[in-house]
């Protein structure tokens, strides 16, 4: 008798417990995250009578999540790798509509600044085409200051996401680390499983993680996970959590590198939209700004150079007509010492889109090309004598003190589209536009047609581009960058839904599915329910006879 109640109460709650669960599924089943879950029965050990072995009922194994581990680390690489491309993908189509465009870009202004140029050299006299050239001018200075400025406020947004995303990943490390210690606490009291909803709240904040930084996990044996990035730096170890900050360089602060635990770790960052917007600014936005600024430093001095060489309506020599000032020069913190650079008219071709580090060591000078961090070479007599080298001219004004190493940043193109500026006395007076080879020859149009003719040189990248080339250069290069974005995104995208579809088809709450759960766990407590007062009735029997 005991035994069929005892066997009848333990299905029972076998089937109340399968019918909570059940219901738990279909409440959550628009839930982000939930994973379907389901309860193991196991059958109790029977029960040897002399005859044979007689069933004890059935034991409530533990309650289980739809999980697959490897689905799982596929789905968090697939988040990672299309965050990164659309991120990429957004932020470089920015700029290669900002450069493409007819109104945004230079194309069209450098030739209307030349066609300007023409009818100079056509009427060198004329003060109305002088005045056109003189508005072109200014047009051209103010369309390479306005593109420069977009990039800036283009770096600054960049900036801004970059932020906002350490914080989110900051505040989901913590989260992490709190669950962790959850787990750990809730599965060190439970001798059948781990707390599945917290499990799930886990790896829902492990996907948005992933959306924000590539990451990687090793599950503990306590139930906590530790949580990589980059080439394995600690985001998360237990109950612990790392921070991440960005810091600005010392010589730009609107360069902001990625550091945790005092180290820089830019360069290891993949996936995600931190990596994404890191590769932006590396590899599209820094080198088109070095671009613009290397067509603006060459326009500039070569053109300034060719005019100093002519003589104004009044017969004086021709001065600058474009602004540039000196090659900006940022020495290292503690660095001691100083040094100026200048451009070098003589050597613009040779002029990279590039920033430079002289660094000394105590007792010699070298000098590193950054985009590619090629050495390049400085000849014996510097720091003695004034170098020129690729475009520059550098000038030691002071040694270092003591022999001390000190180290200074150069950009010859970096600032150069912003500094750009217009001859305030040529705006105030057209007439002193340089057109005449001669001085008191008015008519004469010799260095105008120089002037004109340097639409059609190619002066800049070793002798190579024409300066509507440099520029073409800019837009193929970012519109190149752009497309293997877009693409990648793409490729990327259909990956990432095929994996959400194949995690989403094991984890998923299938409402069908849970409803013919009902009905087979309602008939089963039914029949269970059933059982136990069959046993009543034979047990009411046997008192009756026994009375």
């Amino acid at each position: 008798m005991t035994g069929i109640l005892g066997t009848a109460l333990s299905g029972l709650m076998a089937f109340q417990r399968s019918l909570d669960t059940t219901s738990h599924n279909i409440a959550n089943v628009n839930t982000e995250g939930y994973s379907r879950q389901r309860v193991e029965l196991s059958t109790q050990p029977a029960h040897f009578t002399g005859t044979g072995y007689i069933g004890q009922g059935v034991n409530i194994a533990t309650v289980s999540r739809s999980y697959d581990q490897f689905i799982t680390k596929q789905l968090i690489s697939s988040t990672s790798a299309f965050a990164e491309t659309k991120t990429l993908s957004t932020l470089a189509s920015q700029v290669d509509n900002m450069v493409a465009n007819e109104a945004t870009g230079l194309s069209s202004a450098l030739k209307t600044f030349f066609n300007a140029v023409n009818e100079v050299a056509n009427d060198p006299t004329s003060l109305p085409a002088r005045q056109v050239m003189t508005s072109e001018a200014g047009s051209l200075t103010q369309q390479f200051n306005t593109l420069s400025t977009r990039f800036e406020d283009l770096r600054k947004q960049t900036n801004k996401q970059m932020q906002a995303t350490v914080n989110d990943i900051n505040s989901f490390a913590e989260s992490i680390a709190t669950l962790n210690s959850k787990i750990i606490t809730g599965s060190s009291g439970a001798a059948s499983g781990l707390p599945n909803d917290l499990l799930d709240q886990r790896d829902a904040l492990l996907a948005k993680m992933a959306e924000k930084v590539g990451i990687s996990t090793i599950a503990q044996q306590d139930g906590s996970i530790s949580v990589f990035i980059g080439q394995g730096q600690s985001l998360v170890l237990g109950v612990n959590a790392t921070k991440l900050s960005l810091v600005g360089s010392s010589a730009d602060a609107s360069h902001q590198d990625v550091f945790m635990g005092g180290q820089n770790i830019s360069k290891q960052i993949t996936g995600g939209e931190l990596s994404g917007a890191l590769k932006f600014r590396d590899e599209v936005l820094d080198p088109a700004q070095q671009q613009l600024g290397l067509l603006a430093a060459g326009f500039a001095v070569q053109f300034n150079a060719v005019h100093k060489a002519g003589f104004d309506l009044g017969g004086v020599v021709g001065g600058d007509m474009f602004g540039l000032g000196a090659v900006p020069v940022v020495p290292a913190p503690g660095s001691t010492g100083s040094v100026t650079a200048v451009y070098n008219p003589a050597d613009t071709g040779n002029l990279k889109p590039s920033d430079y580090r002289l660094d000394y060591s105590g007792t010699a000078y070298s000098l590193t090309r950054l985009s590619d961090n090629k050495d390049i070479p400085l000849p014996g007599t510097f720091p003695g004598i004034p170098t020129s080298v690729e475009g520059m001219t550098i000038t030691e004004l002071n040694p270092p003190t003591g022999g001390q190493s000190s180290s200074f940043l150069i950009r010859p193109t970096f600032e150069a589209a912003k500094k750009m500026t217009m001859s305030a006395l040529i705006i105030a007076d057209p007439s002193k536009i340089a057109a005449a080879g001669a001085t008191g020859e008015p008519g004469n149009n010799t260095v105008a047609l120089k002037l004109a003719d340097l639409e059609k040189q190619a002066v800049l990248l070793n002798g190579k581009a024409t300066f509507s080339d440099a520029y073409g250069q800019l837009v193929a290069k970012v519109g190149t960058s752009t497309r293997s974005a877009n693409i990648s995104s793409s490729a990327q995208e259909a990956l990432f839904n095929q994996a959400k579809q194949t995690q989403e088809s094991l984890a998923g709450v299938n409402l069908d599915e849970e409803a013919a759960n009902l009905i087979k766990f309602q008939q089963s407590y039914q029949a269970a329910a059933q059982a136990i007062a069959v046993a009543r009735s034979l047990f009411d029997t046997l008192i009756g006879a026994i009375r």
